[in-house]
């Protein structure tokens, strides 16, 4: 995966795919430096590096590119968000981005009446945890910020009284429609606001095109250990997921074909 779409270089370049070629020119068409903050935030590309050295390649894959975090950011400017959500934080790089954006909407740092921060993220893992806590740190939205480690399925629930206008599902893929149904019945996201899922073609997701759903299974799928679900029952779940929320009388559902798969869902007014 390459996280960085910026600056390449004349060698990337000239061994660059067309659809490579495609992303480094949209990076390039997309940031603007004019900005007073920027569209990048600094220290972006050495957390991916960091990452990627830590990690390996297989599961630094689970970090957002630089791209997809300047198309969030724009949907947090859009929206003028002034708290936003995320389910999966990993190493920090999407929270940062969040958090970025939130800084040009004129949000300050710092809890608010409510002792809210202006972004919460849900993570399993402390140890990913820690380690994006030093990122914001680097990159100046500690904040902003508040981790929240442990099951997030339970610490979803424990949110409810809150609410947000842009929330990020990237968490286990199997969760994803406890994830999407909690939000709707806790009244988590804000009037007229945006839940981002990623992923949502990931890996063998298309070969169920015109396939039908399967519950049964995909019920099972949700229950077992992430680490024992293979490729082929990630694909099943996620589609099931996919025509779940495409079938959904509560909300309107967009995939754009970019990167893994994104899905833009609205809540519907007449709800």
């Amino acid at each position: 995966m390459i996280f960085s779409f910026i600056n390449p270089s004349e060698e990337d370049v000239k061994n660059a795919s067309e659809h490579v070629i495609l992303n480094y020119y949209a990076a390039k068409a997309s940031i603007n430096p004019q900005l007073s903050v920027p569209s990048v935030p600094l220290g972006t590309e050495t957390i991916y590096h960091e990452t990627l050295d830590r990690y390996g390649p297989h599961v630094s894959l689970m970090a957002i590119s630089d791209l997809q975090g300047v198309l969030q950011s724009f949907f947090v400017g859009l929206l003028n968000a002034k708290r936003v959500l995320e389910i999966g934080s990993f190493t920090g790089s999407s929270a940062i981005y969040f958090a970025n954006a939130l800084k040009r909407n004129g949000v300050s740092p710092g809890p608010d009446a409510g002792d809210n921060m202006p972004v919460v993220g849900l993570d399993i893992s402390e140890e990913f945890a820690s380690i994006a806590r030093d990122n914001f740190d680097r990159a100046g939205v500690s904040g902003y910020v508040n981790i929240i480690v442990g099951d997030a399925r339970e610490n979803l629930a424990k949110l409810e009284g809150q609410q947000f206008e842009v929330i990020f599902i990237d968490a286990d893929k199997p969760s994803y429609k406890y994830y999407y149904d909690t939000i709707l019945e806790k009244n988590l996201l804000s009037k007229g606001g945006l839940i981002i899922i990623d992923n949502t073609a990931l890996w063998k997701t298309v070969d169920y095109l015109n396939k039908p759903v399967d519950n049964v299974e995909t019920e099972a799928i949700s229950k077992m250990p992430l680490e024992n679900v293979s490729v082929k029952q990630l694909g099943r779940a996620l589609h099931d997921f996919n025509e779940y929320i495409r079938n959904d009388p509560r909300t309107e559902v967009v995939m754009f074909p970019v990167f893994t798969g994104m899905s833009f869902v609205r809540i519907l007014d007449n709800v």
